[in-house]
């Protein structure tokens, strides 16, 4: 078969095999166009979703933004005159005032970013120092409940210290034990343990006693190892007043 007539043949294959897609096409054109519209129409939610996610992650972060800059605003020390232009606040009880509303809308609207989990929690923490000590245990169950395990285990730790200072010794040594039990990132297996000492120093000495020097062990380096070492130590002796 000489070289003109292979290219004849290749030539009638291309074509009838062109003639073959362009009729494939044309029978099943109105399935295609369905399919291409759906297509385009996921692709348009996904995108949507994204932005919509974006912008609620960008307008949450910002508020969180603008509670923890009045939260982290100094409080006026007695007989210090204000800064012109500097914001500050008479009491932690005024600066929580302020901040808890923020806090709120946050975790209320966008819980499940980041900024809401943490949110939640410092709602919880501003509601106590309003003195809103019902709300803020609301609050803080609500947070120890949270996604976040950093967030949740200090949480549980705000929550037991509420129970201890309000007569709930039992409910506080619980979350103080699952905290030991489960340490995180933010609450340290220490840090837990030192509240737990410090809750038995007055029913269960021997047992604070135990736990101080498990913590100054273990813990050497850390500052529970350094307030574990001074709690074993005893109160620091008072120097005798000169004749």
């Amino acid at each position: 078969m000489d070289t003109q007539t292979r290219h004849a043949l290749k030539q009638d294959s291309f074509v009838q095999a062109t003639a073959s897609s362009i009729g494939w096409l044309d029978a099943h054109r109105a399935a295609i166009l369905k399919t291409s519209i759906a297509v385009v129409a996921v692709i348009a939610v996904v995108l949507a979703g994204a932005i919509a996610y974006n912008n609620r992650s960008e307008r949450a972060a910002n508020l969180f933004g603008q509670a923890m800059d009045i939260y982290n605003t100094p409080l006026t020390q007695p007989g210090q005159p204000a800064e012109p232009g500097l914001k500050t606040y008479a009491t932690a009880a005024d600066r929580a005032k302020a901040a808890h509303p923020l806090f709120e809308e946050v975790a209320n609207s966008y819980g499940w970013f980041k900024a809401g989990a943490n949110s939640r929690y410092l709602a919880g923490m501003t509601a106590i120092d309003m003195g809103q000590t019902a709300a803020g245990e609301d609050d803080l169950k609500k947070a120890a409940d949270s996604h976040d395990s950093g967030v949740a285990a200090l949480a549980k730790l705000a929550l037991a210290g509420l129970y201890h200072q309000t007569g709930r010794d039992a409910q506080a040594i619980q979350l103080y034990q699952e905290l030991i039990a489960k340490p995180t990132l933010t609450v340290p297996a220490s840090m837990a343990k030192i509240q737990l000492a410090g809750l038995y120093e007055t029913t269960k000495p021997a047992e604070a006693k135990r736990l101080y020097a498990e913590i100054k062990d273990q813990d050497k380096t850390t500052a529970a190892g350094q307030i574990a070492a001074q709690k074993l130590q005893g109160p620091t002796a008072q120097p005798q007043p000169q004749p």
